[in-house]
């Protein structure tokens, strides 16, 4: 698998361990090993205007997902076709600046909160989403797994 980091955001992030994180969670999820990811962080214009025209809502966000190749967790190597083309699973964009803010409101370190929403993203690309009570719990628990199992491998 391949995972692309791009940070236009003019805030440095620790994109080897950023990348090494993604690589786990679509290891953990047994995603394609073909599956590209994408990871971009950008400054509050940027965030505001992808938040404006892909979600019709104003302001900046903390993390956008967009899915592209519909992709979901389960590969099975076994069942493995032989076709070797990429797919990509898409793009998370996330805005260091914004999550910066929300990591104190949510009691964590900007690098705990940038792991937190870099994973929820990727969530997303997968199918999972929090629109119902269940869905949430899902999701969200499932989170919280990927991130103690991460902790608990951390280089």
């Amino acid at each position: 698998m391949t995972v692309e980091l791009t940070n236009e955001s003019g805030i440095e992030v620790s994109e080897k361990h950023l990348v090494a994180l993604a690589e786990f969670v679509l290891t953990e999820l047994r995603v394609h090993p073909q599956a590209v990811l994408s990871l971009l962080f950008v400054d509050e214009e940027a965030m505001t205007s992808y938040h404006e025209q892909w979600m019709g809502e104003s302001g900046p966000t903390d993390v956008l997902s967009f899915p592209m190749d519909e992709l979901r967790p389960g590969y099975d190597p076994d069942d493995d076709t032989g076709d070797d083309l990429e797919v990509v699973l898409g793009d998370v964009v996330l805005c260091p600046q914004v999550t910066a803010r929300q990591a104190a409101e949510n009691g964590r370190r900007p690098e705990q909160e940038t792991e937190y929403l870099m994973v929820h993203g990727i969530l997303h690309l997968l199918g999972f989403d929090h629109d119902t009570d269940a869905d949430r719990a899902e999701m969200f628990g499932l989170k919280d797994r990927l991130l103690a199992a991460w902790d608990d491998r951390r280089p």
